[in-house]
């Protein structure tokens, strides 16, 4: 069985492929495609992997389905013996996303590619040091 778990949000979840999950609300269109690149963990039928904190060679896709409101959530706050109560609701604004592709990138073109990004970063990263004098 192939799973990941993957940091959306502040959360975490279990996905595989062909779900679906309701998450926070993602501004984007109906039917776009969304990448996920905060993997903790790959399950690729039996071999572990664990990033530290992420897995970088790990894509996940997923397709956004539907935009909704959750259910009602009742928040009642009272004190007791001063007569105080307040009621509120709350519905929590929702995006249901399908899982498409859990793609882990074992060939060498892939992790160059990233690492070409990784090299470029610490470049300007350098280079705006150097300009203010840090370095």
């Amino acid at each position: 069985m192939k799973y990941a778990i993957v940091e959306i949000s502040g959360r975490q979840f279990w996905v595989e492929k062909g779900k679906y999950y309701d998450l926070n609300r993602i501004p984007t269109e109906l039917g776009k495609q969304i990448t996920l690149n905060r993997v903790l963990l790959l399950n690729n039928d039996g071999e572990v992997l664990i990033g530290k904190p992420y897995l970088e060679t790990v894509k996940i896709t997923g397709k956004i389905l539907d935009h909704f409101r959750d259910r009602k959530k009742i928040v009642y706050k009272m004190r007791p013996k001063k007569k105080t109560r307040k009621k509120q609701g709350h519905r929590q604004e929702l995006t249901r996303v399908l899982i498409d592709i859990l793609v882990l990138f074992k060939n060498l073109k892939g992790i160059i590619k990233w690492l070409i990004k990784k090299v470029q970063v610490v470049q300007k990263m350098v280079v705006i040091q150097t300009q203010n004098g840090l370095a």
